[in-house]
């Protein structure tokens, strides 16, 4: 049985497009750009929140005003991050069986680590040991800083460790750190798109993550 299991977070425990969306698209019309669809927000999220708004913002955007944008976005975000966010249908039950089992559970998250602190407490409150996000310590995945650093923590080997993804940017992460990428259905990335940037193994559903482990 594995040892320890690490978890992105968006689109793999948490549904956190809408209120991403709504940050992001609260900053466009203060400042004054068109807004994004939620399909094209979709397709930006994955890579941190500096990579979404660079995507959402115009091109010829300054840096000073790229700035402006992503403080109004990071506070605004803060403060709403936790309005339509839910956990994907059985990810409570699964994290409480993993808790039962004697499993550790870390999450590695591309949010910076205020706003993850603050969507894993609410949302997984005692159902994970650590959560690492983007700081001046960890740096945004692909890097493999989280993983490394809960493997660190907890004195796990990499064999004895597997991770959970939704995306091509934890396909990568998981490969730069040396451990088994699985990559989750039910996110924000199908499974063509997935085994084009080289997954290997998918799941459907939650519940499944417990065979895998054991």
């Amino acid at each position: 049985m594995k040892k320890l299991v690490i978890f992105d977070l968006d689109g793999t425990l948490l549904y956190t497009l809408e209120d991403l969306a709504n940050s992001v698209n609260f900053t466009l019309d203060l400042f004054g750009y068109p807004v994004k669809t939620l399909e094209e927000i979709s397709s930006f999220v994955g890579n941190g929140v500096q990579h979404l708004l660079r995507q959402s913002l115009p091109s010829d955007i300054s840096e000073k005003d790229f700035e402006l944008c992503l403080a109004c976005f990071k506070d605004h975000y803060v403060k709403h991050c936790c309005e339509k966010t839910r956990p994907y249908d059985g990810i409570i039950e699964t994290l409480q069986r993993l808790k039962e089992k004697g499993v550790i559970v870390g999450i590695v998250s591309n949010k910076f680590q205020s706003a993850a602190d603050d969507c894993c407490e609410h949302y997984f409150k005692d159902l994970y040991n650590s959560v690492m996000g983007e700081s001046e310590i960890c740096r945004r995945k692909p890097s493999p800083d989280g993983i490394n650093i809960l493997c660190d923590i907890y004195n796990v080997d990499k064999d004895d460790c597997i991770f959970f993804g939704d995306s091509e940017v934890d396909i990568k992460t998981a490969e730069n750190a040396g451990v088994f990428c699985v990559s989750v259905l039910w996110g924000y990335r199908d499974q063509i798109f997935l085994s084009k940037n080289g997954a290997r193994l998918f799941i459907n559903r939650p519940d499944e993550i417990i065979d895998l482990i054991d």
